[in-house]
């Protein structure tokens, strides 16, 4: 047998096993794939309905509510991220709450996500970030997790709050001449904040009858 031969054998067997090793590989791929996924999207969903319930009571709706989500792109009312969500919460069909996904992009350590629950007049349910880079013991008090007054947590503040009933420039710090309360030595992240969720709110407000009738899974 030839040299030229037996090399030409053994490549073909190389890549004989080769290609039996990807078909495999990818067919395990896929089957964990499938397996997985819907463990992997329970667990998204329950994440999602845990931030949600956090600052809209579920008493406050009926519909399935993460069916009903549409995203809003490029709107800088919301801020500097490309696309957020928006949740609608219906009660016996009629508009009660809108969840809206925003963010303040000049924090002092820069991003700071938040989501914002809005009722169908206008005011605040509740808010809640859902991350920030804030520096430990100072400006992270904005999340109620690391805030040290459980009682009174510093976001609890929003609460109740009826954006129409409030002048614009109300919804800033006191030190800036606002409504809302700030700690001394760290000003920058609530100010960046409760401008950020006075946007929000605003928003809510102007365009609460498009988001309301967008038919679900659409983008605005």
């Amino acid at each position: 047998m030839s040299t030229k031969y037996s090399a030409a054998r053994t490549s073909l067997r190389t890549a004989a096993i080769m290609t039996v090793f990807t078909l495999a590989f990818t067919a395990i791929m896929a089957y964990t794939h499938d397996v997985t996924r819907p463990a992997i999207d329970a667990s998204v969903q329950e994440e999602q309905m845990r931030l949600i319930n956090e600052v809209l009571p579920p008493a406050s709706y009926d519909n399935d509510l993460l069916a009903d989500m549409i995203s809003i792109h490029g709107e800088a009312a919301l801020g500097p991220d490309g696309s957020v969500r928006v949740w609608r919460a219906r009660k016996e069909g009629m508009p009660a709450a809108l969840v809206i996904e925003a963010a303040a992009g000049d924090g002092y350590a820069g991003r700071i996500g938040f989501v914002l629950a809005l009722r169908a007049d206008g005011t605040v349910i509740g808010v809640r970030v859902t991350n920030h880079k804030e520096t430990p013991g100072l400006g992270d008090y904005i999340d109620p997790k690391k805030d040290r007054n459980k009682k009174h947590p510093w976001i609890s503040q929003f609460e109740g709050v009826t954006w129409s009933t409030l002048e614009q420039e109300k919804w800033a710090v006191r030190k800036d001449g606002g409504a809302f309360d700030y700690r001394t030595g760290a000003t920058v992240s609530p100010r960046a904040l409760v401008r950020a969720v006075g946007r929000a709110a605003a928003f809510g407000v102007a365009h609460a009858d498009a988001l309301f009738v967008a038919a679900p899974g659409s983008t605005l």
